[in-house]
């Protein structure tokens, strides 16, 4: 695909997803400036999913705006559709990461209290 300064690209960029503007193209990369925030950062340390008892839980704050980076062309998306405004981006895709998160323990507690009654009834009747 063909890049030119000016095209509007999603990509993602460490654990987070962001609506871009091309700067400049270099071989297998382009310089991009972010517009806007389509998926919030992942927190906590990547190399321990799931884990809270780590020596460093990371908060990952989203790129600022109009902050640039280069990213590899295999991770660009051509963008068409209309450019939201950042900070209510921002919002949004927070608010998405949090609903996530809250439905996802909900979930885990759910299957806690399923698998717990489990074992009881496995480990306290006599068969």
């Amino acid at each position: 695909m063909s890049w030119n300064p000016g095209d509007k690209v999603r990509v993602k960029q460490r654990t987070g997803e962001y609506i871009a503007e091309v700067l400049e193209i270099h071989d297998t990369k382009l310089l991009v400036k972010v517009l806007a925030v389509t998926k919030y950062p992942q927190q906590g340390d990547l190399h321990t999913s799931y884990e809270v008892d780590v020596p460093l839980f990371h908060q990952r704050p989203a790129l600022s705006y109009l902050e640039k980076f280069m990213a590899p062309v295999s991770a660009v998306i051509r963008y068409n559709g209309e450019v939201p405004e950042y900070k209510e981006s921002v919002r949004i895709a927070m608010e998405s990461e949090m609903d996530k998160l809250r439905k996802m323990a909900a979930w885990a507690q759910r299957c806690l209290t399923e698998l717990e009654a489990m074992h009881k009834e496995t480990f306290t009747n006599p068969k």
